[in-house]
């Protein structure tokens, strides 16, 4: 999990000494880092967002409920291998104010991750809808609600199921993104047992994964403000109309608020049960690789390879 930040290597090559020496194009830490996290959040959310319209418009026929697992877990996984190097690909509002909380991202940069987040989901949002536009209209009749049997909003944003009330529905998601903090905390602590080097996108996939199959069916598990409001505003926009922010009595404002909280709940923890309690580091012992927890301003480590 080591999210050194490393130069971009892009545009045409030159000679030097007889070695060839790709030539930068970007020289700016903040535009590669922003244009990073929205490639990253762009490919998980049009691969997850891809996988509930091909179940929903497919009446079954083309997945089930663990389709949509896979495409968010291995959506999450190629989103790391996109930006991970660059930006620790977040690709979570939550993960990028824990980072924050705990000093591994510098405050200022917050604004710039929130936003790329923001519009990486908007325009997979958009992607998806023309991809699955002629779908959609074939299941709904041309009828675009947010509740009732042939409802095709939660294709883009999440919703309570009838009987979660908010207070149930607020708890679920701080849990759920409490244990996605927390081990994404465990992942990356280089002082216990990270995931092994090369893996850290699979491991954070297969998280994913693991949360939508156990934490999944009372909300649809957004654990992400970023990943939900954007595609809800889309919805709004496309045609749904104000629907989107009423349904689940007022439900849009709970995966804004209740995740941040989950995450530095999360994280917090994992590091009062676990992480100050490593023994010193002796001389004796194999030096462990530096932790995150430079800001980003330094330009040092970013943070994790975290993510949702």
């Amino acid at each position: 999990m080591r999210d050194l930040v490393q130069s971009i290597d892009l545009g045409v090559s030159h000679q030097r000494g007889g070695v060839t020496r790709p030539k930068a194009w970007l020289q700016n830490e903040v535009v590669r880092v922003g244009l990073a996290e929205l490639l990253c959040t762009y490919v998980m959310m049009a691969f997850g967002l891809g996988s509930v319209a091909q179940v929903v418009t497919g009446r079954g026929a083309f997945g089930e409920y663990i389709s949509i697992n896979l495409g968010f877990g291995l959506g999450v996984a190629l989103g790391v291998h996109v930006g991970g190097q660059v930006s620790g690909a977040h690709m979570n509002a939550a993960v990028s104010f824990t980072m924050c909380a705990y000093g591994r991202l510098a405050w200022k940069m917050l604004p710039l991750y929130i936003f790329a987040q923001l519009l990486g989901s908007f325009l997979a949002a958009g992607t998806i809808y023309a991809v699955y536009y002629e779908a959609i209209y074939d299941y709904c009749g041309g009828n675009l609600t947010v509740t009732g049997v042939k409802a095709t909003a939660g294709i883009f944003a999440t919703y309570p199921a009838p009987y979660l009330s908010l207070l149930a529905g607020f708890i679920d998601q701080v849990f759920g993104t409490a244990m996605l903090l927390l081990c994404l905390t465990a992942l990356s602590d280089q002082r216990n047992k990270p995931a092994a080097a090369g893996s850290e996108p699979v491991a954070v996939g297969l998280l994913v994964l693991l949360i939508g199959i156990s934490l999944g069916s009372n909300s649809g598990y957004a654990i992400n403000p970023t990943r939900d409001i954007a595609p809800r505003v889309f919805t709004a926009i496309a045609g749904w109309g104000t629907d989107v922010f009423r349904a689940g009595n007022g439900w849009w404002w709970v995966p804004l608020v209740a995740p941040p909280i989950g995450g530095v709940l999360g994280a917090g923890i994992y590091k009062v049960f676990v992480e100050v309690h490593h023994r010193p580091f002796s001389e004796h012992d194999e030096a462990p690789v530096e932790e995150e927890t430079a800001p980003l301003g330094k330009k040092e480590n970013i943070c994790a390879n975290e993510c949702v």
